[in-house]
């Protein structure tokens, strides 16, 4: 099987147009929701709020997509959602209506994404996931660096103008819904295996009980990460702190994407090779270092240095950790087990980003990131020495 097929180059530019509007809001969107009467209290809430719905959405539709043995409707459906949600924010700037039309933003990204990544799976070949799924986040990655650098060119000739930018987002995501009409389901034959049965609305209790011991493993590891792995605004606070200016904030934050946009593919290949364990802990340990120097360091060159390592760090756990789920995993619950952990880490992250908020609060940054570098040093000893969740594929390790 050819590793790169029609299908997954169809995937990539949807996730690449999508992330571009999305990204291109993303500097933004605090600017222009306090312009229309949010506190800081209040965007926290929404955020929160709009996180907890595509957490929670990604295991109900992912379980539905198992289900109903179908992929492609939830994609195009998620990818739809999002695309018309974002300019309308614009249209409908009061709270009641932001709040829903964020909300939405957020579902359509829960009702998309595990199927996606099923897809992703089904087109490769266990040998190749590695690779594939990089090269899936390369795409993706590229359009996040490419949406704030749209947003600060814009925003340099059109300071303060910030509603353009979501009517403009729109134009990107219509192109990325035109792609999804390309995608279409496998045609499944009499051999393929019966889907256990869990109701979707008990995708949380149900699946846990059904999935297998060395699963069950696996995610214990990665959501115990993901409880100490909070926010990147925190680094990025962390640089507003220490005087960098605003300007420069945005410039890393794109150097930090184009990174782990040029090296998720790479990464991959070498997984594939090396081993996807052995990958995910060279990221793992990359975190380590970039959290302790952020706790330690307030000099910009060394700022630079620590996200150059972190883009590094995304390369090798991101799209790594999701090609690992899917080999372990039998075919016909690829979607389910996906957006099982995709659900439980989104969870797991907002109350990671609420630790660190109270922590950094209460003790200062240096705690905080602390705290998170050697909680990722602890999953990394875990996964060093556990060898039962080893992918069990020829290139894994």
């Amino acid at each position: 099987m050819k590793a790169i097929t029609k299908t997954i180059w169809i995937l990539s530019l949807v996730s690449l147009f999508t992330d571009l509007a999305s990204e291109m809001l993303y500097p933004v969107m605090p600017m222009y929701l306090k312009t229309i009467g949010f506190s800081v209290l209040f965007i926290g809430i929404l955020e929160g709020i709009a996180e907890a719905v595509a957490s929670l959405s990604k295991g109900y539709f992912g379980r539905l997509s198992d289900a109903k043995g179908a992929r492609a409707p939830f994609v195009k459906a998620g990818y739809a959602l999002s695309a018309v949600s974002k300019p309308l924010l614009a249209v409908f700037a009061n709270i009641p209506w932001v709040f829903l039309l964020r909300t939405s933003d957020r579902c359509g990204k829960g009702l998309r994404t595990a199927a996606r990544d099923a897809i992703l799976a089904d087109e490769s070949a266990p040998a190749d996931r590695g690779k594939v799924f990089g090269f899936h986040r390369t795409m993706d990655t590229l359009g996040a660096a490419m949406g704030p650098a749209v947003a600060l060119l814009f925003l340099y000739f059109n300071r303060g103008e910030y509603k353009p930018l979501f009517y403009i987002s729109f134009v990107p995501g219509v192109i990325a819904v035109s792609l999804t009409f390309l995608i279409h389901d496998r045609k499944h034959t009499n051999n393929d295996a019966p889907v256990p049965h869990v109701k979707p609305r008990f995708i949380y209790t149900g699946y846990w009980k059904l999935s297998t011991p060395v699963y069950r493993r696996l995610l214990a590891g990665l959501l115990f990460f993901a409880l100490f792995n909070s926010s990147d605004m925190f680094l990025i606070l962390k640089l507003k702190d220490s005087g960098v200016s605003d300007t420069l904030v945005i410039a890393i934050y794109i150097f930090y994407n184009l990174v782990y946009a040029l090296s998720a593919f790479p990464i991959g290949i070498i997984a594939d090779r090396l081993g996807l364990k052995k990958m995910f802990l060279t990221g793992i340990a990359l975190f380590v270092v970039v959290y302790f120097g952020m706790a330690l360091v307030d000099d910009t060159v060394v700022f630079i240095v620590l996200f150059f390592l972190y883009g590094l760090y995304y390369a090798c756990t991101e799209g790594i950790a999701k090609a690992w789920i899917t080999v372990l995993c039998k075919a016909d619950e690829r979607a389910t087990a996906v957006g099982f952990f995709s659900g439980l880490q989104g969870i797991a992250a907002l109350l990671a980003s609420t630790l660190a908020g109270v922590v950094w609060y209460s003790y200062g940054y240096r705690v905080a990131f602390s705290i998170s570098a050697s909680a990722a040093a602890v999953v990394f000893l875990f996964f060093a020495f556990s060898r039962s969740v080893n992918p069990d594929v020829k290139t894994g390790a």
